[in-house]
Protein backbone atom coordinates (compact mmCIF):
# COMPACT_ATOMS: atom_id res chain seq x y z
CA UNK A 1 0.00 0.00 0.00
CA UNK A 2 1.34 3.44 -0.94
CA UNK A 3 2.47 5.63 1.90
CA UNK A 4 0.33 8.75 2.43
CA UNK A 5 2.23 11.91 3.35
CA UNK A 6 -0.87 13.40 4.98
CA UNK A 7 -0.65 10.76 7.70
CA UNK A 8 2.36 12.38 9.40
CA UNK A 9 2.66 15.51 11.54
CA UNK A 10 5.75 16.73 13.39
CA UNK A 11 5.31 19.41 16.05
CA UNK A 12 8.38 21.12 17.51
CA UNK A 13 8.84 22.53 21.02
CA UNK A 14 11.86 24.85 20.87
CA UNK A 15 14.06 25.93 23.79
CA UNK A 16 14.10 28.95 26.08
CA UNK A 17 15.73 31.33 23.59
CA UNK A 18 12.96 30.86 21.02
CA UNK A 19 10.18 33.29 20.35
CA UNK A 20 7.39 32.87 17.85
CA UNK A 21 9.47 34.55 15.11
CA UNK A 22 13.01 34.79 16.57
CA UNK A 23 15.34 31.84 16.96
CA UNK A 24 18.93 30.85 17.73
CA UNK A 25 21.15 29.18 15.13
CA UNK A 26 20.04 25.63 15.81
CA UNK A 27 16.32 26.34 16.12
CA UNK A 28 16.12 28.51 13.02
CA UNK A 29 18.10 25.99 10.96
CA UNK A 30 16.03 23.07 12.24
CA UNK A 31 12.75 24.80 11.40
CA UNK A 32 13.93 25.77 7.91
CA UNK A 33 15.31 22.32 7.09
CA UNK A 34 12.26 20.52 8.45
CA UNK A 35 9.93 22.73 6.43
CA UNK A 36 11.99 21.95 3.35
CA UNK A 37 11.60 18.24 4.09
CA UNK A 38 8.01 18.05 5.31
CA UNK A 39 6.32 21.26 4.22
CA UNK A 40 3.04 21.83 6.04
CA UNK A 41 3.46 18.52 7.87
CA UNK A 42 5.87 20.30 10.22
CA UNK A 43 4.96 23.11 12.59
CA UNK A 44 6.21 24.99 15.65
CA UNK A 45 4.25 25.04 18.89
CA UNK A 46 3.89 28.72 19.84
CA UNK A 47 2.70 30.73 22.81
CA UNK A 48 4.65 28.65 25.35
CA UNK A 49 7.48 31.15 25.80
CA UNK A 50 7.74 33.89 28.42
CA UNK A 51 9.34 37.26 27.66
CA UNK A 52 12.76 36.38 29.09
CA UNK A 53 15.03 33.35 28.77
CA UNK A 54 15.52 33.17 32.53
CA UNK A 55 11.77 32.93 33.15
CA UNK A 56 11.50 30.09 30.62
CA UNK A 57 14.38 28.24 32.28
CA UNK A 58 12.93 28.74 35.77
CA UNK A 59 9.60 27.35 34.59
CA UNK A 60 11.35 24.33 33.08
CA UNK A 61 13.40 23.69 36.23
CA UNK A 62 10.22 23.92 38.32
CA UNK A 63 8.19 21.58 36.14
CA UNK A 64 10.63 18.86 35.07
CA UNK A 65 9.81 16.48 37.93
CA UNK A 66 6.11 15.52 37.98
CA UNK A 67 3.34 15.33 35.36
CA UNK A 68 1.50 18.61 35.81
CA UNK A 69 -1.91 17.33 34.76
CA UNK A 70 -1.98 15.27 37.96
CA UNK A 71 -1.36 18.36 40.11
CA UNK A 72 -3.56 21.00 38.43
CA UNK A 73 -0.58 22.64 36.73
CA UNK A 74 -1.79 22.56 33.14
CA UNK A 75 -1.58 26.08 31.62
CA UNK A 76 1.24 25.47 29.14
CA UNK A 77 0.07 21.94 28.51
CA UNK A 78 -3.40 23.25 27.64
CA UNK A 79 -1.91 25.87 25.31
CA UNK A 80 0.04 23.15 23.52
CA UNK A 81 -2.77 20.58 23.40
CA UNK A 82 -5.21 23.20 22.11
CA UNK A 83 -2.85 23.79 19.18
CA UNK A 84 -2.62 20.05 18.54
CA UNK A 85 -6.40 19.64 18.62
CA UNK A 86 -6.89 22.73 16.41
CA UNK A 87 -4.79 21.03 13.73
CA UNK A 88 -7.84 18.83 13.14
CA UNK A 89 -5.58 15.88 12.55
CA UNK A 90 -7.02 12.77 11.01
CA UNK A 91 -7.28 10.21 13.85
CA UNK A 92 -4.99 7.95 11.80
CA UNK A 93 -2.22 10.59 11.68
CA UNK A 94 1.19 9.59 12.99
CA UNK A 95 1.97 12.46 15.36
CA UNK A 96 5.60 13.07 16.27
CA UNK A 97 6.51 15.52 19.05
CA UNK A 98 10.10 16.82 18.87
CA UNK A 99 11.72 19.11 21.42
CA UNK A 100 14.94 20.69 22.57
CA UNK A 101 16.39 22.02 25.83
CA UNK A 102 13.82 23.63 28.14
CA UNK A 103 11.21 23.03 25.44
CA UNK A 104 11.58 19.34 26.17
CA UNK A 105 10.00 19.92 29.59
CA UNK A 106 6.91 21.50 28.01
CA UNK A 107 6.88 18.68 25.44
CA UNK A 108 7.15 15.97 28.11
CA UNK A 109 4.39 17.59 30.15
CA UNK A 110 2.21 17.93 27.05
CA UNK A 111 2.91 14.34 25.98
CA UNK A 112 1.93 12.98 29.37
CA UNK A 113 -1.25 15.06 29.39
CA UNK A 114 -2.10 14.22 25.77
CA UNK A 115 -1.62 10.50 26.42
CA UNK A 116 -4.01 10.69 29.38
CA UNK A 117 -6.62 12.62 27.36
CA UNK A 118 -6.23 10.24 24.44
CA UNK A 119 -6.92 7.29 26.71
CA UNK A 120 -10.38 8.75 27.34
CA UNK A 121 -11.13 10.71 24.14
CA UNK A 122 -9.39 8.64 21.42
CA UNK A 123 -8.12 11.73 19.60
CA UNK A 124 -5.39 9.70 17.88
CA UNK A 125 -5.63 6.08 16.83
CA UNK A 126 -1.89 5.59 16.52
CA UNK A 127 0.59 5.91 19.41
CA UNK A 128 2.45 9.21 19.00
CA UNK A 129 6.24 9.37 19.10
CA UNK A 130 8.23 11.66 21.40
CA UNK A 131 11.79 12.99 21.03
CA UNK A 132 13.32 14.80 24.03
CA UNK A 133 16.54 16.48 22.91
CA UNK A 134 19.18 18.27 25.04
CA UNK A 135 16.69 17.63 27.79
CA UNK A 136 16.43 18.85 31.37
CA UNK A 137 14.03 16.00 32.13
CA UNK A 138 15.69 13.28 34.21
CA UNK A 139 15.03 9.65 33.34
CA UNK A 140 14.64 9.09 37.09
CA UNK A 141 11.83 11.64 37.43
CA UNK A 142 8.15 10.90 37.98
CA UNK A 143 7.45 12.80 34.76
CA UNK A 144 9.63 10.47 32.67
CA UNK A 145 8.16 7.46 34.45
CA UNK A 146 4.68 8.64 33.44
CA UNK A 147 5.82 8.72 29.80
CA UNK A 148 7.12 5.16 30.08
CA UNK A 149 3.79 4.11 31.62
CA UNK A 150 1.86 5.58 28.69
CA UNK A 151 4.30 3.91 26.32
CA UNK A 152 3.59 0.58 28.03
CA UNK A 153 -0.18 1.01 27.67
CA UNK A 154 0.13 1.90 23.99
CA UNK A 155 -0.57 5.66 23.98
CA UNK A 156 3.07 6.59 23.22
CA UNK A 157 5.19 4.81 20.62
CA UNK A 158 8.92 5.52 20.51
CA UNK A 159 10.56 7.74 23.10
CA UNK A 160 13.90 9.05 21.83
CA UNK A 161 16.14 10.43 24.56
CA UNK A 162 19.73 9.14 24.65
CA UNK A 163 20.40 9.70 20.95
CA UNK A 164 19.56 13.41 21.23
CA UNK A 165 21.80 14.30 24.19
CA UNK A 166 25.21 15.85 23.50
CA UNK A 167 28.18 14.08 25.04
CA UNK A 168 29.52 16.19 27.90
CA UNK A 169 26.40 18.35 28.24
CA UNK A 170 25.82 18.53 31.99
CA UNK A 171 22.39 20.11 31.57
CA UNK A 172 21.00 16.71 30.60
CA UNK A 173 18.56 15.60 33.28
CA UNK A 174 19.29 18.51 35.65
CA UNK A 175 15.58 18.71 36.50
CA UNK A 176 16.14 15.74 38.79
CA UNK A 177 13.44 14.26 41.01
CA UNK A 178 12.59 17.41 42.99
CA UNK A 179 12.53 21.16 42.45
CA UNK A 180 15.20 21.58 45.12
CA UNK A 181 17.49 19.18 43.28
CA UNK A 182 16.81 21.02 40.01
CA UNK A 183 17.82 24.42 41.36
CA UNK A 184 20.89 23.05 43.17
CA UNK A 185 21.93 21.44 39.88
CA UNK A 186 21.36 24.69 38.00
CA UNK A 187 23.60 26.60 40.41
CA UNK A 188 26.24 23.91 39.92
CA UNK A 189 26.35 24.30 36.15
CA UNK A 190 26.35 28.09 36.42
CA UNK A 191 29.08 28.24 39.09
CA UNK A 192 30.98 24.94 38.73
CA UNK A 193 33.73 26.13 41.11
CA UNK A 194 31.20 25.86 43.96
CA UNK A 195 30.05 22.41 42.90
CA UNK A 196 31.35 18.93 43.66
CA UNK A 197 29.09 17.40 41.02
CA UNK A 198 29.83 19.65 38.05
CA UNK A 199 32.95 20.93 36.31
CA UNK A 200 33.89 22.61 33.05
CA UNK A 201 32.76 25.93 31.56
CA UNK A 202 29.92 27.76 33.24
CA UNK A 203 26.54 27.52 31.55
CA UNK A 204 26.75 31.30 31.20
CA UNK A 205 29.86 30.98 29.01
CA UNK A 206 28.66 31.45 25.43
CA UNK A 207 32.08 31.56 23.72
CA UNK A 208 31.70 29.84 20.32
CA UNK A 209 34.73 27.57 20.90
CA UNK A 210 35.40 27.42 24.65
CA UNK A 211 31.93 28.02 26.07
CA UNK A 212 29.48 25.56 27.56
CA UNK A 213 28.61 22.83 25.04
CA UNK A 214 24.87 23.40 25.44
CA UNK A 215 25.27 27.06 24.50
CA UNK A 216 27.71 26.31 21.67
CA UNK A 217 25.51 23.65 20.12
CA UNK A 218 22.47 25.93 20.31
CA UNK A 219 24.12 28.12 17.65
CA UNK A 220 25.13 25.33 15.27
CA UNK A 221 23.47 24.26 12.03
CA UNK A 222 25.19 20.91 12.60
CA UNK A 223 22.94 20.28 15.60
CA UNK A 224 19.89 20.67 13.35
CA UNK A 225 21.39 18.20 10.89
CA UNK A 226 22.13 15.76 13.74
CA UNK A 227 18.54 16.01 15.02
CA UNK A 228 17.10 15.26 11.59
CA UNK A 229 19.49 12.35 11.16
CA UNK A 230 18.28 10.78 14.42
CA UNK A 231 14.57 11.47 13.96
CA UNK A 232 13.93 10.94 10.25
CA UNK A 233 16.84 8.82 9.04
CA UNK A 234 18.03 6.50 11.80
CA UNK A 235 14.63 6.07 13.47
CA UNK A 236 12.46 6.75 10.40
CA UNK A 237 9.69 8.26 12.53
CA UNK A 238 7.98 9.74 9.46
CA UNK A 239 8.30 6.74 7.17
CA UNK A 240 10.27 6.01 4.01
CA UNK A 241 9.26 9.04 1.93
CA UNK A 242 10.51 11.59 4.44
CA UNK A 243 13.46 9.36 5.26
CA UNK A 244 14.73 9.76 1.70
CA UNK A 245 13.87 13.47 1.49
CA UNK A 246 15.70 14.09 4.79
CA UNK A 247 18.83 12.38 3.46
CA UNK A 248 18.83 14.67 0.42
CA UNK A 249 18.22 17.86 2.40
CA UNK A 250 20.81 17.29 5.10
CA UNK A 251 23.37 16.17 2.53
CA UNK A 252 22.92 19.51 0.79
CA UNK A 253 23.00 21.40 4.12
CA UNK A 254 26.18 19.59 5.19
CA UNK A 255 27.94 20.53 1.97
CA UNK A 256 27.27 24.21 2.70
CA UNK A 257 28.86 24.13 6.16
CA UNK A 258 32.36 25.66 6.60
CA UNK A 259 35.30 23.28 6.11
CA UNK A 260 33.22 20.88 4.08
Amino acid sequence: MAEHDDKYMILFFAGAEARNNRFNGFTGSFINLMREIMGEKFDLITGIYFDTNIRNVVWALSNAQRPGHLYNNTRLQNISIDQIINKNLDPDTQLIIVSSSSGSVVAAQTASYLAEKNTRLNLLQKPFHLALGSSMVSKDSELFESLKKYQLNGQIGKIIYDELQDKGDNTTGIGGKTKTEAFINSIGIIIPLLSIKYSGPSFLNTHPENGHIHRRRSQQVQKAIDYIDVILIRNMLAGTKYHQKAKEVIRSASEKLPNK
